[in-house]
Order: C-alpha cells, then sequence, then structure tokens
C-alpha cells in the first residue's frame, strides 16, 4: 500500500466511525495541538495486554454508538402532517 492508499483509507476509517464532523475536529485537534502519537501510544498501552487495549475500545466504541442514538432519537420532532 503506497501513502496516499494509506491516508485514504485512514480517513476512511476514521469518517466510517466518526462521521464527518468529528473526523474533522480530530484533525483540527491534532494540528492545533503538539501531538506525539508515539508518547501517547506509549502511555495507552502501558501496562496492558491488546486483548485489554482492544476490549476497552469496543466498549467505547458501543457507548459512544448508544450515546449517538439516544442524541439523535430524542432530538428528532415527531412528523405532523397536519401543517
Amino acid at each position: 500500500m503506497d501513502d496516499v492508499m494509506l491516508v485514504d483509507s485512514g480517513i476512511q476509517i476514521l469518517v466510517d466511525n466518526l462521521g464527518i464532523a468529528e473526523t474533522e475536529r480530530f484533525f483540527n485537534m491534532l494540528n492545533r495541538e503538539r501531538f506525539d502519537y508515539t508518547k501517547w501510544h506509549g502511555v495507552l498501552s502501558e501496562g496492558r495486554s491488546v486483548r485489554e487495549i482492544h476490549e476497552a475500545a469496543a466498549k467505547r466504541w458501543e457507548q459512544n454508538q448508544k450515546n449517538e442514538a439516544t442524541e439523535s432519537s430524542s432530538s428528532e420532532e415527531p412528523f405532523d402532517d397536519t401543517k
């Protein structure tokens, strides 16, 4: 995989999982802050197995999905075709 394909794949994964607005926000945060991925990854994985990291990420993803479903259902107004 060349660099362009890698970037395209990475962006698509972010968009698929976060949506366009959150992906944009993510990139803005990276550009705004001096982000050291190697240091972050070391802190993230410190003392944890790959399985533990995966389980924590999966749990967080599921919680985000539930939160998004709750937010979208509570913000929608019922359809009223009598107006």
